[in-house]
């Protein structure tokens, strides 16, 4: 699925999309768990910690209770670290909060094999020990290689193997937006293809 003449990536979201499906979500967090007393979001980096910044702002707008955020890198989580051919990109990890006997909310932006989410519970555990682990995504994509299911999706994209879904927020890339794109291969990004 491309853009129009077949060049391009496709809007899967908008920024006013990527704000209702946040707002929707924050809804049933606080639903699920009958209020935000007990609940603490950790993003995983990049992008998904600015999208769990931005959940735990509409609770507050809700509830009027502020929800502690963290961030969490996995790279040195990951079942692939050695396996690539680049350098891993490595970001902050941020939890200043005791999340022992709390509810852990995951937060990604984008749900695909669930290698990824895998990582993020076994970097979590370092940190403590979580009465529950949820899981917030802003897309899942399908294709799991992995039993993990999200309990809070903004929109569910079926996608082949061979389509990127890249998720663009105004805090790192200036604007929001979800894009459906050709995959294509490290080479041919970082030359600029």
């Amino acid at each position: 699925m491309t853009g129009p003449g077949g060049a391009g990536p496709t809007r899967l979201m908008d920024a006013a999309e990527i704000g209702r499906a946040l707002t929707r979500i924050a809804h049933e967090i606080l639903e699920r768990n009958k209020g935000a007393e007990r609940l603490v979001f950790v993003g995983i980096a990049a992008r998904g910690d600015d999208l769990a910044r931005r959940l735990s702002w509409e609770i507050e707008r809700i509830e009027g209770t502020t929800v502690p955020v963290g961030a969490l890198d996995i790279t040195f989580y990951r079942d692939d670290i050695g396996m690539r051919a680049e350098a891993p990109e490595v970001h902050e990890t941020r939890i200043d909060f005791d999340i022992n006997g709390r509810t852990v909310v995951l937060v990604d932006d984008v749900l695909f094999s669930g290698r990824t989410i895998r990582s993020a519970m076994d970097a979590l555990v370092d940190f403590g020990r979580p009465s529950a682990i949820q899981l917030a995504v802003l897309v899942d994509r399908g294709h799991r290689q992995l039993p993990i299911r999200a309990d809070f999706v903004g929109k569910n994209v079926p996608t082949r193997v061979d389509e990127d879904v890249r998720v663009a927020i105004r805090e790192v890339d200036g604007e929001d937006a979800v894009l459906l794109e050709e995959a294509m291969t490290t080479t041919a990004r970082r030359e600029g293809a």
